[in-house]
């Protein structure tokens, strides 16, 4: 599972995409989901010229880093949340990626209610639709205030289309969802297509997402699941410190070439 391996780029929020590439590639990674959240970690997006596009494709061409996913939160209650998402396809288009990963709220402190399911799959037509006629898949993940755990979001996919699947975080279930991610990914393993791989420190609604393997997770435990699942889609690794953030540049690559050493040691 070492070659399903890859970096997300919201690691390096608050650096740039070049430091993501050159901190991630010196650590061993070969693969990158690309982060477009507006107001957010925003490494790439829609507003971008071609040249500029052009640019981060030679980024990545140069270090050998592949592109295998555009992270997309956007709150797609929302009418600008929507059009953000759409836009973001094209983003996966332009990186040769096949897929796009959203949540259902605000990408931090979501607090609305979605009372009705149908308003929210009515609201996902066109991004359905969109991600049909493009050959993407639409991997919703466990996030925020509505749609914490696989169970759920596997729920939530099955009432909408084939196109959609689910993006297990595996810190977010403890953090949002208040549970542990093991029976969890056990029932929703069959659904799922991508992961963000995180790990956790303190209470379960701490924010303290470690280096992975300084935390609690059984990660051993975790792949075991996935192995079992014969699950082959990307693992996107994802370090989100403490509120305070890293010290600096170097306290990010420590913790990302911490995470690979980890990862494959216990994936050979």
């Amino acid at each position: 599972m070492i070659q399903q391996l890859a970096i997300n780029s919201n690691t390096y929020h608050g650096y740039s995409l070049e430091d993501a590439v050159k901190g991630a590639s010196k650590a061993g990674f070969t693969q990158i989901e690309i982060s477009a959240v507006r107001d957010h970690t925003s490494h790439v997006s829609h507003d971008m010229s071609k040249e500029q596009l052009n640019e981060v494709k030679e980024l990545l061409n140069t270090f050998g880093m592949r592109c295998i996913g555009v992270s997309a939160h956007s709150n797609v209650m929302t009418e600008a949340g929507i059009t953000e998402l759409l836009d973001s396809i094209d983003l996966s288009v332009e990186f040769d990626c096949k897929y796009v990963v959203t949540a259902t709220g605000d990408s931090h402190g979501d607090a609305d209610v979605i009372d009705d399911v149908a308003v929210l799959a009515k609201n996902l037509e066109p991004v359905i639709e969109k991600c049909e006629r493009l050959n993407k898949t639409l991997v919703i993940e466990t996030h925020g205030n509505n749609f914490a755990t696989g169970v759920s979001v596997k729920k939530l996919a099955q009432t909408l289309n084939d196109r959609v699947k689910v993006t297990y975080d595996t810190g977010n279930v403890i953090f949002y969802g208040n549970e542990l991610p093991y029976e969890d990914l056990e029932s929703s393993v069959d659904y799922i297509e991508f992961i963000h791989l995180k790990d956790k420190l303190g209470k379960n609604n701490e924010w303290y997402f470690p280096a992975i393997g300084d935390g609690n997770i059984d990660f051993k435990k975790l792949f075991n699941i996935l192995k079992k699942a014969d699950y082959d889609g990307p693992i996107s690794v994802e370090i989100e410190f403490t509120p305070d953030g890293p010290k600096n540049l170097e306290e990010v690559n420590g913790c990302v070439k911490r995470s690979f050493n980890y990862l494959s040691q216990i994936l050979d």
